[in-house]
């Protein structure tokens, strides 16, 4: 056993993940019946080492210990009447959370060991076996849109951050002035509010709300960057000398602007979003995480992903038979010169892995080991930020969501500097992609990818984890969620209606709170059926889809739509359009409803 000491303040301990309280200002918290096993790579989680003498004290505290909480369970036994077991309240704080979101860059479904994958996620696992993990959370498909709809609450055609037919819209696209970002939404509630990152959005952090931002705008270069900014003002660009990686900067600068929140603004919440921008291309990883995936994918996707299915079964994620490997799907886009420049070892279709060469089967297990050790890089810099927010004592109080803005990408192409096959694989003058037959395996389950509406393109992990009113560690949520829903939800737990916020000649918005998923009692099923009234809706780049209920209607670019049920068959595997003919009609009308309502939105 492990004696883990935590100030929680008039808090209440968290008895359901088997802690027991002692006293409520002051709380040491046993962990019965089990070792706990905390990982260095997580340090910030507490810890203790225990020397013999420890032990004899902690046998004799043991003793004490069993007799003090046997008392108070007796005590609080009496006063509940016994046609009624004890049960625990949810637990109250006057305080506004914190709220840090961290949104990955092309990470699949199955990337994180929580999800099924065989990456080593340590950091991300911890906060879902202590928090939420949402089995049927999605985003818009595509990197733009997504940003635009987590950060507004609308969908990203509503606000122009998608195609819609005679306005300038999609990445360029320009929001209407009713759609503010969420930091203008709470600064009202007294919210100071930061970015590190990614950005994708139209306009400049600090000049759409945020109080600092360091924005990194050059996603071709991990290790020197041409194009950042602090707080909107351009940066020298970085030397290759320096010692630069961009996800442990996008880190750094989170940290160093939650240390001057700490120093000159402690009595005020705070909203952090950090955007990375791995494992987005290029394939750039430092050379010590490489080492760890060194030959680890030698096997072939087909194995891999044979793996993480088996892994998501045992650990109850999912209730849907392996999606069928699309041979004949290979990139959205075809840009020939890439594979002239990359050489025989790539291949742009997710072929049997035996009917590889040697050269195309050491070449594209190299790639996964690349994705891998991005993904790797991402999870320690998150580990560092966690270590920030327990050194200012606000873990307790700091709600934390972790998604992706797409699945992972079949792309396949060479920009920026172009790619030197004489370099080492994963350094800055080599630019890969991960390509289909990998992105097959992250996206496990499902099928497609990143700019496809079919599940692997737009299914994203969500973890969410608030201990001071999450209190169901390491359950999972069936409830199907969008990113327009995040807003809705922040607005909700930070202290304002959601209505309440809407700006003069605004629509309403969308998405709805998740906030009674995230604080209802330990005792409540969080594996209700999806409520039957609501309808999410995607469109990007003609690829359509609506999902209402368990039903999804789907079509590819010049595809015919198809239906699908989700509660047995999310590898959207078995068409059940000319079974149900009415019901996909009904669902057809009711997505063009929508999309003319959302061009009527972006024409106001």
């Amino acid at each position: 056993m492990t004696l883990v000491d935590r100030k929680l303040g008039s808090q209440t301990c968290l008895a359901n993940k088997g802690y027991a309280m002692i006293n409520e200002t002051d709380c040491k918290l046993l962990r019965v019946g089990s070792r706990e096993r905390v990982s260095d790579t997580a340090p910030w989680r507490a810890r203790s080492r225990w020397t013999r003498g420890d032990r004899r004290h902690a046998s004799s505290m043991m003793i004490l210990l069993t007799v003090a909480i046997c008392c108070r369970a007796v005590t609080l036994f009496a006063q509940v009447p016994s046609t009624s077991p004890p049960s625990s309240p949810p637990i109250e704080t006057t305080a506004k959370p914190n709220v840090l979101l961290i949104m990955a860059d092309d990470l699949g479904f199955s990337d994180l060991g929580c999800y099924g994958g065989e990456i080593q996620t340590p950091n991300l696992d911890r906060l879902a076996e202590n928090g939420l993990r949402f089995t049927s959370f999605y985003n818009t498909g595509r990197c733009w849109p997504t940003r635009g709809s987590l950060l507004t609450g609308y969908y990203p055609h509503q606000i122009r951050r998608d195609t819609i037919p005679n306005v300038v819209s999609g990445g360029r696209g320009k929001r209407p002035e009713w759609a503010p970002l969420a930091p203008a939404l709470l600064r009202p509630l007294g919210y100071r509010s930061y970015h590190s990152g990614k950005w994708h959005i139209d306009g400049m952090p600090v000049a759409t709300g945020f109080d600092r931002s360091y924005y990194l705008g050059d996603q071709g270069r991990f290790f020197y960057p041409r194009v950042h900014y602090l707080d909107d003002q351009k940066l020298p660009a970085v030397k290759p000398d320096e010692g630069y990686y961009g996800t442990t900067e996008i880190a750094n600068r989170a940290i160093e602007f939650l240390q001057q929140h700490q120093r000159e603004h402690a009595g005020k919440p705070f909203f952090h979003y950090v955007a990375f921008t791995a494992p987005h291309f290029p394939l750039h990883a430092l050379p010590e995480d490489i080492a760890k995936y060194q030959g680890r994918y030698d096997a072939g996707w087909g194995e891999a992903r044979k793996r993480r299915y088996s892994r998501q079964r045992e650990i109850g994620l999912l209730n849907t038979p392996l999606s069928a490997v699309e041979t004949n799907v290979g990139p959205p886009y075809h840009f020939a010169d890439a594979f002239e420049i990359l050489g025989p070892g790539e291949l742009n279709r997710p072929a049997p892995w035996d009917s590889l060469t040697e050269e195309q089967r050491r070449f594209q297990a190299t790639k996964m080991s690349l994705h891998a050790a991005m993904v790797d890089r991402v999870d320690q810099e998150i580990g560092r930020i966690l270590n920030q927010l327990q050194a200012m004592q606000v873990m307790d109080n700091t709600l934390i969501l972790f998604l992706s803005d797409n699945g992972a990408s079949a792309e396949i192409m060479v920009r920026t500097d172009g790619h030197d096959p004489n370099a080492s694989p994963g350094s800055g003058p080599s630019y890969l992609c991960l390509g289909p037959g990998w992105s097959t395996v992250s996206n496990t389950p499902f099928r497609r990818h990143k700019t496809w509406v079919h599940e692997g393109g737009i299914s994203t992990p969500l973890i969410a984890h608030w201990p001071a009113r999450i209190r169901t560690g390491g359950k999972l949520c069936q409830r199907p969620g969008h990113v327009v829903d995040i807003v809705p939800t922040l607005l909700e737990l930070c202290g304002a209606g959601d209505s309440t916020t809407l700006a003069a000649g605004a629509p309403a918005r969308p998405g709805q709170s998740l906030a009674t998923e995230l604080v209802v009692p330990a005792t409540s099923d969080r594996s209700s059926p999806p409520p039957t009234g609501r309808a999410l809706w995607w469109l990007h780049e003609e690829n359509r889809a609506i999902r209402k209920g368990d039903l999804k209607l789907v079509a590819a670019k010049g595809d015919p739509w198809a239906l699908y049920d989700l509660s047995t068959d999310r590898a959207e595997s078995h068409d059940l359009a000319s079974e149900r003919p009415n019901e996909a009609k009904d669902l057809a009308a009711q997505w063009e409803a929508m999309y003319q309502r959302f061009i009527a939105d972006a024409t106001r």
